[in-house]
């Protein structure tokens, strides 16, 4: 009697075909593993999330890299050789640039294959940024860095930033600006890190032929793409239909009271249609600008208004006092507007903004050196709030599906407001210094505007409303699109 199995049948043969395929098209990076089990705590997400924004926060501590930098060739003191400060600036520049374009250009594509191979291709983007800068400094060709760390890394920071936060406003509905909040301090507090990081690094390679910024800048690639990686295999997506115990509560019924929160979604492309999005961005223009402003002459903006009475180093602890309550105020302002509801928060901003950046001229005109560091701490705040609670907002108007490509989309504002702050605070001080108004006044100007620009914003917010019916997706349109990732 013949013990030899029957030929698969054509039905068992094509649902082994399907499974392969279902394999391949599903490997360890895609979308579906990514997928949380029965069961699994939420927060053990926050800290895969904490763990990409605290890594690229770092472009914040970069000027910690200029001085080095001018010093390659000398070593002790600037040879004629070496680069200008400059030319230097646009390093930062462009992975600023490239960080809001990054974040706009990929959304879609971040949104279908998920979180966990857009923060890897972030760790390796970042990581990469510095080993070609690396290279750029060994080289002596400046072309490297602009590419390194200006392009690639900047790409690497615009993936990174979007797709933690949209995954925790995912595991988060019933908190969502508490979830973003969480992974947009990280940002913040990112120079905290790297800043001192850097400067030990350096000194630990540093010799009398060098100033040690090429392996400074090898070991921290590394360092960073370790971190990254691991807050990439670690992060996962709820299961569709999940909803977290504690929902509906009295913070989400309270919010959804003041008719700003949908439990529907709108595309990412029909999302551009709406005249809400474009509130909205001005909305964190108006915010940024203001506040980028301020953060990017800090130092030199307190030792002028209070000439030979503030030092230079009272001026840098100055701007770390402003680092915290940038920090803070992610976390705190956007936890907050879980219970004030984002609009609200946002008029917070706004009308606290005007008065404060209007009192500033007269603190400094009454030599008043508290009320002057208190109200910028607060103006600062605020700005680190914005961006922390924009997601939520975002999320709140358009829905969850698509929140991190809506997201990615809406930073271009961020990009705009970097050119446009910095720009404001110096060409205005160098014409008011050029007609004669003393260094202690040549801001006064500059605040009376961005007190005008809070109030621009405030009237931007103002006009925001729910998004007509017509540009939410059907139930089925919802099912086909989970369907296809």
């Amino acid at each position: 009697m013949s013990l030899r199995h029957a030929p698969p049948s054509s039905a068992q043969r094509d649902g082994h075909n399907e499974g392969a395929a279902s394999l391949r098209r599903h490997g360890f990076f895609s979308r579906e593993r990514t997928l949380a089990p029965a069961g699994y705590n939420r927060w053990l997400v926050p800290p895969a999330a904490l763990a990409v924004h605290l890594c690229i926060g770092q472009v914040y501590a970069f000027s910690v890299f200029n001085i080095p930098l001018t010093r390659v060739i000398g070593v002790t003191a600037p040879a004629p050789e070496d680069w200008k400060l400059t030319a230097l600036g646009w390093v930062f520049s462009l992975a600023i640039v490239f960080l809001g374009l990054s974040a706009a250009f990929a959304g879609k594509w971040l949104e279908k294959v998920g979180p966990r191979v857009t923060m890897f291709l972030s760790a390796l983007c970042f990581g990469g940024g510095f080993w070609i800068s690396a290279l750029g400094v060994w080289l002596h060709q400046i072309a490297l860095l602009y590419l390194g760390y200006g392009v690639l890394g900047g790409i690497g920071l615009g993936l990174g930033y979007v797709s933690p936060v949209s995954t925790l406003i995912k595991w988060f509905p019933d908190r969502r600006g508490l979830a973003t909040g969480m992974a947009i301090m990280g940002f913040g507090g990112g120079a905290m890190i790297g800043a001192p990081l850097a400067v030990a690094l350096m000194d630990r390679f540093a010799s009398p032929t060098a100033v040690g910024i090429t392996e400074t800048f090898v070991a921290m690639g590394g360092i960073y793409f370790l971190a990254m990686t691991l807050g990439a295999l670690s992060i996962r997506l709820p299961a569709p239909g999940w909803q977290p115990r504690s929902e509906p509560t009295r913070v989400v019924e309270a919010a959804k009271n003041r008719r700003l929160i949908t439990d529907d979604h709108v595309h990412i492309d029909q999302a551009l249609k709406t005249p809400q999005f474009y509130l909205l961005w001005l909305v964190l223009f108006f915010n940024v600008t203001a506040g980028i402003g301020v953060l990017g002459q800090a130092s030199a903006m307190i030792q002028e208004v209070f000439k030979n009475a503030i030092t230079p180093e009272a001026a840098a602890g100055f701007v770390g006092l402003l680092s915290l309550f940038n920090m803070g105020g992610r976390f705190l302002w956007s936890s907050a507007s879980d219970y004030l509801g984002r609009k609200n928060t946002f008029f917070t901003f706004f009308m606290l903004g005007c008065l404060l950046y209007a009192l500033v001229p007269y603190a400094g005109a009454r030599q008043n050196v508290i009320a002057f560091v208190l109200c910028y701490a607060v103006i600062i705040s605020m700005y680190g709030g914005g961006f922390a609670s924009i997601p939520a907002y975002l999320a709140d108007i358009f829905g969850i599906r698509y929140v991190g490509g809506i997201h990615g989309r809406l930073l271009t504002a961020w990009s705009m407001a970097g050119i446009a702050g910095p720009a404001l605070v110096n060409y205005i001080r160098e014409y008011q210094l050029a007609h004669g108004v003393a260094k202690t006044a040549a801001y006064n100007t500059t605040m009376y505007i961005m007190a005008g620009l809070m109030l621009a914003g405030f009237f931007c917010n103002l006009m925001i409303r729910a998004v007509e019916e017509k540009h939410y997706m059907k139930h089925d349109e919802v099912e086909d699109e989970l369907d296809g990732v």
